[in-house]
């Protein structure tokens, strides 16, 4: 018994000691993006158990759909991770047109929720197919600054081709309405274009006619006019327009350094809608602190970060498509974190956008999932480039004739 003891012992010591073997896969994205999920996991069971309770008479009932989701997502993640990169460029045509037919569609057959008619209902779960767009459009815009890669540095017209397609995506997300999404395409493209080399007074053009545009979208939309002026002072009106900023404030005001606890959530108590959904981030801040709310951003943006190195040795390597879908990857996962985090923090007017891979949903965590997935691809195949080298070198010859 003691020879076992000293063996397990000495076997321990070793795996701790000993440097792991070089593998073809960034182990720290799997790790980080496992902690995200079941940092998600456990947020949306405390926060969700008095809303299913009075809705359900069960108490786990959106934990238990949450954890089915999320079992659902990382079976997808395993399929999606086995696709080459170059299936994803050349089907991205087909997927962005299938996501036009999905906005078209829930403008028809969705479900209405709290007046947007974002979800189509597909039994188990309800398919929001603006997630669906997210990752259609940045996969398709990474094939056609592979494509058009001289063109979009050198004319007009080859920067301006992608915005014809994304202002036709807003044309159909703002029937919805839904127009945090939009803010996400449009940023997350703003992004890769200027990755890709477009020029300066292309994009200062294209900010300002942006920024004109949601503004007008604010003016002439009593319920945005509204959400904007609550969130510039939520205490005016704390029981009408203000009411839901006000309780996330009361959320981070009674989390301090450490937080209430796990479970011990107030704010959850119904006083905060959607705190299972937009608003887990608040309740998370109220039950786990400014230590915990520091550790999950930093566990978000060690993601970012990893997109962010994995595109740049891409594109440093010649395999365009896969940097400028890891920057775009990157760009999206930040954008969003910043508005969700923003909005229950009071820094951005309300927007109904989840969490990163932390936040209550199907369609969400599934897309998520996905995109991860494909990061790890983009990570593995410009691991084997850089030991075996490139498969397919890039023809700018070809580039330019396109």
């Amino acid at each position: 018994m003691l020879g076992a003891f000293r063996e397990s012992c000495a076997s321990v010591a070793e795996w701790l000691t000993r440097p792991a073997a070089p593998s073809m896969y960034d182990r720290q994205l799997v790790w980080i993006a496992l902690a995200l999920m079941v940092t998600g996991l456990v947020m949306v069971t405390s926060a969700s158990v008095p809303v299913a309770t009075r809705l359900t008479d069960m108490p786990f009932y959106f934990a238990l759909r949450h954890g089915f989701f999320l079992a659902c997502s990382l079976v997808i993640a395993g399929f999606m991770v086995q696709i080459p990169l170059e299936r994803w460029r050349q089907f991205s045509v087909p997927m962005l047109l299938v996501s036009i037919l999905l906005l078209i569609a829930v403008l028809v057959v969705g479900r209405s929720v709290n007046g947007a008619a974002r979800w189509i209902p597909l039994g188990v779960f309800n398919l929001q197919p603006a997630e669906v767009a997210k990752l259609s459009l940045f996969i398709f815009l990474a094939g056609y600054l592979v494509r058009q890669y001289h063109q979009v540095r050198d004319s007009f017209f080859g920067f301006i081709k992608p915005l014809v397609v994304l202002a036709v995506l807003a044309g159909l997300l703002l029937q919805q309405p839904d127009l945090g999404s939009f803010v996400v395409m449009f940023v997350t493209t703003v992004g890769m274009l200027f990755i890709a080399g477009a020029k300066l007074w292309q994009f200062l053009a294209m900010l300002a006619a942006a920024m004109m545009g949601i503004a007008l979208l604010i003016v002439f939309e009593p319920y945005r006019l509204r959400r904007v002026t609550s969130f510039m002072d939520p205490w005016e009106d704390p029981f009408g327009s203000g009411y839901q900023l006000t309780q996330s404030l009361m959320a981070f005001g009674r989390g301090d350094w450490l937080g209430q606890g796990l479970g011990n959530s107030i704010q959850k108590l119904e006083y905060l809608p959607e705190a299972h959904t937009d608003f887990v981030f608040a309740v998370l801040a109220e039950e786990v602190g400014l230590i915990g709310v520091t550790v999950v951003l930093l566990l978000i943006f060690s993601l970012v970060f990893k997109a962010l190195f994995i595109g740049r040795k891409c594109l440093q390597s010649g395999q365009l498509f896969g940097g400028f879908l890891a920057f775009g990857f990157g760009f999206w996962f930040a954008f969003q974190t910043l508005v969700n985090v923003g909005a229950a923090a009071g820094l951005v007017p309300t927007k109904g956008l989840t969490l990163p891979l932390i936040s209550y949903g199907g369609s969400s965590l599934f897309i998520m999932a996905t995109a991860v997935a494909i990061l790890i691809r983009i990570d593995h195949e410009q691991r084997l480039a850089a030991k075996y080298g490139p498969a397919e070198e890039l023809d700018d010859d070809d580039n330019e004739q396109e």
